[in-house]
This record gives C-alpha cells, structure tokens and sequence, in this order.
C-alpha cells in the first residue's frame, strides 16, 4: 500500500494555488475531491489512505482557477481540466518508503509534473 501528495504551482504568480478543485480518481470511482490551501497543498489527500497497487488519476481544475486570479481566458480555454494519469507500483519497488508525490507546475498554457519526494 502506498500514500499520496501533491501539490500546485501557480507559475504565473510563482505561488502557490491556493484554492485549485483536485479530484482523485481510480477508474470510474472519486476517491477524494477537495481544494487546495494556501500553500498548495491538499493535506485532506491523506485521508483517502493506502493507496493499493494501480492506475490512478488526479484532475485538476486549472481554468477555474485562473478565472478566479483575473486571468483572461479564450473560450473554450487552452487547458481547462489537467488529468494526470500514473500508476502506483508495489510499494517495495516504487521507492520512497511507498510514498508518491503528484506536484503540479501549471499555467494556462501549459504544465509540468514529476514524480517528487
């Protein structure tokens, strides 16, 4: 069983995104849905608990965001949702005590993720 983290880097601003919507999904089923805090994070994320060997998926609600920072945004916007699609291997051979880390670097125009610590 492993844990999981994230958190979001507004690259605009170059702080952190306070109050982005992230949904944890494994298939069809939500296993957590919250907000972002001031300083990125989602530290409710912990309550999903063990995560079991698996494909996961974080979404991202980027647009919204920006359109609460003033952001003007094309409609449709360029990114609106941001789905990031990993795995979760056997905690032993994932590394990090089974721990994953999902930060996100976003703006409207584009993003970059990583596996962090």
């Amino acid at each position: 069983m492993s844990s999981l983290s994230t958190h979001v880097l507004d690259l605009v601003s170059g702080k952190p995104a306070y109050g982005m919507a992230v949904t944890l999904w494994r298939g069809e089923t939500v296993l957590f849905s919250g907000v972002t805090g001031g300083d990125g994070r989602c530290p409710e994320l912990k309550e999903v608990g063990s995560l079991e060997a698996g494909t996961y998926r974080l979404e991202f609600a980027v647009a919204a965001y920006f359109r609460t920072q003033g952001a003007a945004l094309s409609d449709p916007p360029f990114l609106d949702m941001v789905p990031l699609v990993f795995g979760i291997a056997d905690p032993v051979d994932g590394g990090a005590g089974g721990h994953y880390h999902v930060p996100l670097l976003v703006s409207p125009f584009g993003f970059s993720t990583y596996r962090g610590s």
